[in-house]
Parts: C-alpha cells; sequence; structure tokens
C-alpha cells in the first residue's frame, strides 16, 4: 500500500522568527545568550602627580657653600693631624724663681713707689719647635686685683729643648696706698704670708722646622705667695704656680 505523505499547510505570511538576542548582545558564561542591560559607566578619577619642585638658586648656593665649607673644615683638620705626628708639639712651661724688692715705700702724697726683680725660668720642650718671643709683651704684679709694677720681657728666639732665665725689672707706682698697705701688713701678720698675681702678655712667633707661622700671643698667670714684701730683705717663695693659654 503505498505511503501517503501528510502534507502541512504553509503560513506564507507569517513573518521571519526575530531572534531574542540581538547579534551584539552579551552571552551568559552557558553559552546561551543573556539579558541585555543598559551599560553602566563608572567615572574613574584621574589623579594627576605634581611635577617636581625646582629648587631655587639660593638653596643651590646654600648647598654649595655648607659642603664648601665642610670640605675646608676636613682638609685643615689633616693639615692639623699631619703637623702634629710630625713635630708632636708641646706647651712651653714657666716658673718665678726670685723676687727682690728694690723699694716698696708709701710717699707724702700717700702714693706707694715699688721696684721689683723678677726671675722667670722659660722652658721649650720640643724637638723639633722654636719660638720667637718678640716686642710688646708685658709683665705685671698685682695684690687684690690692684697693679703693684709692671715691665717687659725682652726679646729673643728660644730653640729646641732649651731654658732661658730671664732677669725682669718692674717698676709702679699706685695713688691712694694707705689703705692698700694696711690691708697687707694685717694679712702678713695674721697669714705670715702675701699672695701675688702675676700676668704676662706675650706676643710669639712659632717656628715649625723652616717654617714660621703668623704671630699670635698668649697669657701667662702665676699665682704666688712670698713671705714679706720688705724692701731690701730676703724674700721666700712658699708657693708658685703657673698656666698657660693663648689669648682670644
Amino acid at each position: 500500500m503505498a505511503e501517503h505523505q501528510k502534507i502541512h499547510p504553509v503560513d506564507i505570511e507569517t513573518p521571519a522568527t526575530v531572534p531574542l538576542v540581538p547579534h551584539q548582545a552579551q552571552k551568559s558564561d552557558s553559552g546561551s545568550p543573556g539579558h541585555q542591560y543598559p551599560s553602566q559607566q563608572r567615572t574613574i578619577p584621574v589623579k594627576h602627580s605634581r611635577p617636581p619642585r625646582k629648587r631655587s638658586c639660593l638653596c643651590r648656593c646654600f648647598c654649595w657653600t655648607i659642603s664648601l665649607l665642610l670640605l675646608i673644615v676636613i682638609v685643615i683638620a689633616a693639615i692639623v693631624g699631619i703637623l702634629f705626628l710630625v713635630f708632636q708639639p708641646k706647651l712651653p712651661k714657666y716658673s718665678v724663681n726670685s723676687l727682690r724688692v728694690s723699694e716698696f715705700t708709701l710717699n707724702t702724697d700717700m702714693s706707694l713707689s715699688a721696684q721689683f726683680n723678677v726671675m722667670v725660668t722659660a722652658r721649650n720642650p720640643n724637638k723639633k719647635i722654636g719660638i720667637y718671643y718678640g716686642k710688646g709683651s708685658r709683665l705685671r704684679v698685682y695684690y687684690t686685683n690692684i697693679k703693684l709694677c709692671e715691665g717687659s720681657l725682652p726679646k729673643f728666639y728660644q730653640g729646641h729643648r732649651n731654658t732661658t732665665e730671664l732677669d725682669i725689672a718692674l717698676t709702679g707706682q699706685t695713688n691712694n696706698a694707705s689703705t692698700l698697705l694696711t690691708t697687707l701688713s694685717q694679712e702678713q701678720q695674721t697669714t705670715g704670708t702675701v699672695p701675688l698675681n702675676l700676668r704676662a702678655d706675650v706676643p710669639i712667633r712659632v717656628k715649625l722646622g723652616k717654617l714660621k707661622l703668623p704671630r699670635v700671643k698668649f697669657v701667662v698667670k702665676c699665682n704666688l705667695v712670698v713671705d714679706n714684701l720688705t724692701a731690701n730683705n730676703s724674700i721666700s717663695i712658699r708657693s708658685s704656680k703657673c698656666k698657660f693659654r693663648l689669648r682670644h
């Protein structure tokens, strides 16, 4: 028996099926078309980096100045260190050996006339350093901050490891000295001693080998205690202590 074919009628006027998802629509992870949502755009703020600040001319000059000063300090420190190792400098030493009083008299106008002779010993303990003692030095003797007399050191050169004794003449006059003599006499009777202060301001030049350094000034201060200040009398020095420092 011949097979009958079933013929289904076709609706010619039915429009073509429209795809549910447009071609540009996103698909889900499973491959099936997903729903299309309106696109949301997020605005990301753009952070602009600040341009590096240029150093001013004043700042650069300041940095160069500091660097130059540091370099100069380092060079000077190196030179001083080398000189110290080569010459091994030591401070000179001073002491007062004797004191003679030629005059210590109260005048009719109540002024005090004084004449002293001080024997000072200067020692240079350096092996390679010499000392030039120049003009303009001063040596003064004080009692209770009152100057009694003054003089000057001679000009001379002191060589390496040399010891020099200096006999220095001092003269002076003090006005209104009646109270001063009374105080001095009372202290001598009470303690049996008279404290004196000696101060020497001396300009010197130091010689390192053949090199002469610029002139500097130093100060020697000595605390001296004697038993009396009677003129033309034997004076005994009970104690003597001297300090040395450069003058600012």
